[in-house]
């Protein structure tokens, strides 16, 4: 892992003009890598059990080691002005923070910041849509493997999958676009629910994506578990329509392809068999304040003094932003011998 001495800035100018005068502004890793996404959690409770996320018995921080609202607002704002300008909400469940949508307003109005993002599991979606939608949020990710009540337990360890379809209808009816539906694809599973849930998406206008079984939850890694996005793929265009080749953007985790006939696009993130590391943008802030430049990070950077000290030093938590991003590894290495799965899970960094 590379690292570099964070740049220090000095002088009476002020924090902006400051930023704006630097070259070094805009955060770049050794490898060249512009990062302009920040992922945010903002709690680690959920009120799902995903086997593939986190344990059945787990042990929640304390609410008061969370970041408050404010101390969110104040580190994205720092991170905007040195080119974040993409931001999305993550957990555990998000949607469990009390006054979500407080966020979302307080998010949506700093400069910079051109898009906010929600990933939830949806089932607390149908209640609070319509607050989200009036505070300013647009995109939508909900997260739903399965249209099988039994499979969805399975996979779950709770019930609950008619809330989180009642959810995406209240999502379509208050007006998000685009809403895209996540699934993890794992062998035993996704032979019997590709197909259901591509027909699914196509049927309510919904962006289909499919996410290969990653080595970040509970359960000990095993790869054979993986359902290959060749083989989604190969199985969507022989039961529900040919997939051709979408535009794609260079920096986004999935390969977007479209039904030749119309009527929907597919996008599969293949962390295991096509890793996208090269072209990955993406920073992640946990819910108790720690910094993290790779979802697969052994180490962390914690922020939170800087942000609960007598007043905030914004050049402190810009050089830690600069710092973390720097020293960014090449890539998760989960296909070598030399992977190290991290202490956290899923539900703990944020999705």
């Amino acid at each position: 892992m590379s690292a570099r001495t964070p740049l220090r800035l000095t002088g009476d100018a002020g924090f902006q003009s400051a930023i704006v005068n630097l070259q070094s502004s805009i955060l770049t890793d050794s490898f060249g890598r512009v990062h302009s996404n920040l992922r945010v959690s903002v709690t680690d409770r959920c009120n799902l059990r995903c086997t593939y996320c986190m344990p059945e018995d787990v042990t929640f921080r304390d609410r008061s080691e969370l970041l408050t609202f404010e101390e969110i607002a104040a580190f994205v704002r720092v991170a905007a002005t040195l080119g974040v300008n993409k931001v999305r909400l993550t957990g555990g469940e998000p949607l469990m923070r009390k006054q979500l949508h407080e966020l979302v307003r307080r998010l949506v109005a700093i400069p910079g910041i051109t898009d906010v993002g929600l990933t939830t599991n949806g089932i607390l979606l149908a209640e609070q849509a319509d607050a989200l939608f009036d505070a300013g949020l647009r995109r939508l990710n909900v997260s739903l493997d399965t249209l099988d009540p039994g499979r969805f337990r399975e996979l779950t360890r709770r019930d609950g999958l008619e809330k989180v379809l009642a959810g995406l209808a209240a999502a379509k009816r208050a007006g998000f676009a685009p809403i895209k539906l996540n699934a993890v694809a794992i062998r035993g599973f996704a032979e019997h629910d590709v197909v259901p849930l591509a027909r699914y998406c196509r049927d309510h206008g919904f962006e289909l994506r499919f996410i290969e079984y990653m080595p970040i939850g509970a359960e000990a890694w095993e790869r054979e578990k993986v359902f290959f996005a060749s083989e989604i793929l190969d199985l969507i265009g022989r039961e529900v329509g040919e997939l051709v080749p979408a535009n794609h953007d260079p920096s986004a985790p999935a390969l977007d392809y479209a039904y030749r006939d119309g009527g929907g696009t597919v996008g599969v993130i293949a962390s295991i068999s096509r890793p996208f590391c090269r072209s990955c943008n993406r920073i992640r802030l946990t819910a108790d304040g720690k910094l993290r430049n790779c979802l697969f990070a052994l180490d962390e950077t914690d922020v939170k003094p800087l942000l609960r000290a007598p007043q905030i030093d914004n050049l402190a938590l810009a050089n830690a932003l600069r710092q973390s991003v720097w020293s960014k590894w090449e890539g998760h290495e989960i296909n070598a011998a030399t992977f190290v799965k991290p202490d956290r899970t899923m539900h703990a960094i944020g999705g």
